[in-house]
């Protein structure tokens, strides 16, 4: 059966559609993502949550293009990936899509500044440099640019990352337990410059979290479970997260 979450008027971004990922052969396959289909809407700020093993990892990384899929498709905009050769995917992931993960992968001999335009760089382009103040006022990095990550505290280091995601004009971002390595403050520091991003430069992000509290800042929250989406949410609270993973067994 088809696990629908349905789209509204505004732009989809991403979707998968009858998604399916499985190791194996047979009576022993283990499916990871069974006939998932999704919309991620333009301008919004999706959770993905559910517990250990339910396949919310999988789904951001085959939407991502990190993964690829057993049967089903993924489409960035009109872009099938199952069509593209690795150096188109490369490309498309360089171009149009941006990434944050729970280990910052900055460049240690780099300042912020280089870090945040890197990928623009190695893809030979310019940066935009009104669009470069805008994102770095957003995430507040303005007195940091010349600090190398060695210089800058955990919080820091990942604003950097945020920033780097946003700073090619991605049609959408994906985050992978981005406040992982934070401590509450941080995190909450993160988890609301994402949210600024949405908000005040219509960013699209898709963020997958164990953490009640990092949910509350989306606008809508995708459940999984055995590789399925159960349910989704939105305007969701801490509260109403909660009781819902606790349904689920999370």
């Amino acid at each position: 059966m088809s696990n629908a979450a349905p789209a509204t008027a505004q732009k989809v971004v991403a979707r998968a559609e009858k998604a399916s990922k499985y190791y194996g052969r047979g009576d022993t396959a283990v499916w990871a993502l069974a006939e998932v289909d999704v919309a991620i809407e333009g301008g919004r700020y999706t959770a993905v949550m559910g517990p250990s093993g339910s396949g919310k990892s999988t789904l951001m990384h085959c939407l991502a293009g990190l993964d690829s899929l057993s049967s089903g498709r993924v489409l960035i905009g009109d872009t099938d990936l199952s069509t593209l050769s690795d150096k188109e995917l490369t490309l498309l992931r360089r171009t149009r899509v941006g990434f944050v993960f729970q280990a910052f992968n900055l460049i240690p001999t780099l300042t912020a500044a280089e870090n945040i335009t890197l990928p623009t760089t190695l893809g030979g382009g310019t940066t935009d440099q009104a669009w470069f103040d805008q994102v770095v006022e957003t995430v507040g990095l303005g007195d940091r640019l010349k600090h190398r990550p060695s210089e800058l505290s955990g919080g820091q280091q990942q604003r950097v990352a945020v920033a780097r995601a946003l700073a090619q004009r991605p049609d959408i971002v994906f985050a992978d337990e981005p406040t992982g390595n934070l401590d509450s403050r941080a995190s909450a520091e993160i988890l609301g410059f994402m949210q600024a991003a949405v908000r005040d430069v219509g960013q699209t992000i898709v963020m997958v979290t164990h953490e009640p509290s990092a949910a509350a800042y989306a606008d809508r929250v995708l459940f999984l479970a055995d590789g399925r989406i159960v349910d989704e949410m939105e305007g969701p609270t801490e509260e109403r997260v909660l009781d819902k993973l606790k349904s689920l067994g999370g």
